[in-house]
């Protein structure tokens, strides 16, 4: 059996499982086929393109092959996920204050709100960030409102409810305006 002790990149990986044959092959591999027959009949493939594709991931270090017998080195996957993690740049800090930021990193992710937050201090840093999104002294029609808030979180009710509450926003007749909060200048 061939072993490989080079690591593979992320890159390499996501290239590599482009190909759907590739990606069958590591699938029934996964799921527990152990031969080139057991991966042709689980993935569907002929043997031809299974063995062609088993040839290229043991070129990468991804399989081990020994006459029909294979085996994935399911630890290379982690380990190129962990160094792409790693090399990584760090994100863009959503507030200048370091408290600000560490309350947002906790609750915004890409863009998005994963939870509102429970406690009154952290949920005052997250409404006076959202409402960042509405600019001062134009007026919004609650649907509007409602489209701003929902790339956001889903619970548009809730955010609308606690940026009003929290003197933010102001509501009347169905129109709402930033009536509170720092302003970007």
């Amino acid at each position: 059996m061939r072993r490989y002790g080079r690591g593979v990149d992320a890159a390499t990986i996501a290239g590599l499982l482009a190909d759907p044959a590739r990606l069958k092959v590591v699938a029934a591999l996964a799921l527990g086929a152990g031969t080139i027959e057991d991966v042709a009949g689980a993935a569907g493939l002929p043997l031809k393109d299974v063995a062609l594709a088993a040839r290229r991931l043991a070129r990468a270090g991804l399989v081990s092959r020994d006459g029909h017998a294979l085996a994935l080195h399911t630890d290379r996957f982690g380990a190129a996920a962990r160094a792409a993690a790693d090399a990584a740049p760090p994100p863009e800090p959503l507030s200048s204050d370091p408290a600000e930021d560490a309350v947002l990193s906790a609750f915004v992710r890409d863009g998005r709100l994963v939870s509102i937050p429970a406690q009154h201090g952290k949920r005052r840093v997250v409404l006076e960030h959202l409402a960042r999104v509405f600019e001062p002294g134009v007026r919004y029609p609650e649907r509007e409102v409602n489209a701003l808030l929902a790339v956001w979180h889903p619970d548009v009710a809730a955010l609308r409810r606690y940026l009003v509450d929290e003197g933010l926003l102001t509501r009347e007749a169905g129109v709402y305006w930033r009536s509170g909060g720092r302003v970007d200048v």
